[in-house]
């Protein structure tokens, strides 16, 4: 008789935005019983889902699956770096950056169908200043945001801008030295965003050309901007055409170190830590084997709150849509968003 596969589900009972209990009803209903065995681990506390992943990994357990968001997804992660476990997720986070890039789907029925297939890939992994990640790190306003915000149980940038727009407005730009396989170069800087996925999450692409394969990563610096320059570069993010704006400088690297002026923080997929003045970043190739479909899957992310007219607008795509049309809509749009910003 073939041998099942043995997969261990990580769950934490009390985070993330779905029912665990029905999760683990469909998993019960829906997992393919002829390919494998499962057991399933409740985290008890902040960590846990580290230990319970590297205790599988020692084990020989072929699949851990990360029923989470990216916090949740990172701390499993970071367990199977390196070793013959592969990672499988069913997304339950705010903004399920890795599994979006992935295209597993957000809802649990899919993701499971996912699994089912048993398809695997090998993926990159970045490391910032000892830290692993998958979807980005970086300095900068999200960094502070990240930090701001770190018990508010909301993670990353732009899984909650609505509430963090009126902050954009007082945060001071830094200066940095970004050290580079070419050299050296200087920016006055928002944010500097290193990604080995493409997106934050909620479809928001900070690197729309980065690829979880290449063994590279792509740099975003987000030079110094108005409260003008608010919605262009918000209807970017979520069109896929950050890089086009004029804001944004891009490079892509294996490896380089950010110099700043001061201590400070940083973020790694969306959780913040204290850092030093100069923070190395590097992409290892292939470092984690995971559970992924074969093709992208077609269908409509949910809109982003404060942006989901900008999500809308870009969903429909109407053919008989005109330019004019098109451009009235934005217009309405910047004059929404800049309300919303003045009343802060």
């Amino acid at each position: 008789m073939e041998r099942k596969e043995q997969i261990v589900f990580i769950v934490n009972p009390i985070s993330g935005t779905h029912d665990k209990g029905v999760i683990l009803k469909l998993i019960d209903e829906l997992l393919d019983r002829s390919k494998y065995e499962y057991t399933v681990r409740k985290t008890e506390y902040a960590g846990h889902a580290s230990e319970i992943a590297a205790e599988a990994a020692r084990n020989g357990t072929d699949i851990v699956v990360a029923i989470g968001g990216d916090g949740t997804i990172n701390e499993i992660g970071r367990s199977l770096i390196r070793t013959r476990t592969s990672m499988g997720i069913i997304p339950c986070g705010s903004g399920n950056g890795l599994a979006r890039h992935l295209h597993i789907p957000m809802d649990p029925k899919g993701a499971i169908h996912v699994l089912n297939g048993g398809l695997r890939k090998d993926i990159d992994y970045g490391i910032i200043d000892g830290h692993p990640f998958f979807c980005t790190c970086g300095v900068g306003f999200d960094a502070f945001i990240s930090l701001k915000f770190a018990d508010s149980g909301r993670r990353g940038l732009l899984t909650y801008l609505e509430n963090t727009l009126h902050e954009s407005l007082s945060y001071q730009p830094e200066t940095y030295e970004i050290e580079n396989s070419s050299g050296t170069v200087h920016y006055k800087a928002f944010l500097i965003a290193c990604a080995n996925a493409s997106q934050y999450g909620n479809n928001a692409y900070i690197a729309p050309q980065a690829s979880l394969t290449d063994g590279m990563m792509d740099i975003t610096v987000l030079e110094p901007f108005t409260v003008l320059d608010v919605p262009s570069l918000s209807f970017q993010l979520f069109n896929k055409t950050l890089d086009q704006n004029s804001r944004i400088k891009t490079m892509k690297d294996k490896s380089i170190v950010i110099h700043r002026t001061k201590e400070g923080v940083f973020h790694f997929d969306g959780d913040p830590m204290m850092g030093g003045k100069d923070l190395k970043v590097e992409i290892v190739h292939q470092g984690l084997n995971v559970i992924a479909p074969i093709r992208p899957r077609l269908t409509a992310a949910p809109p982003l709150n404060i942006l989901q007219h900008f999500t809308d607008f870009l969903g429909r795509r109407p053919i008989t849509s005109t330019i004019a049309g098109r451009h009235k809509q934005l217009l309405l749009l910047n004059q929404q968003i800049l309300r919303r910003l003045s009343k802060k």
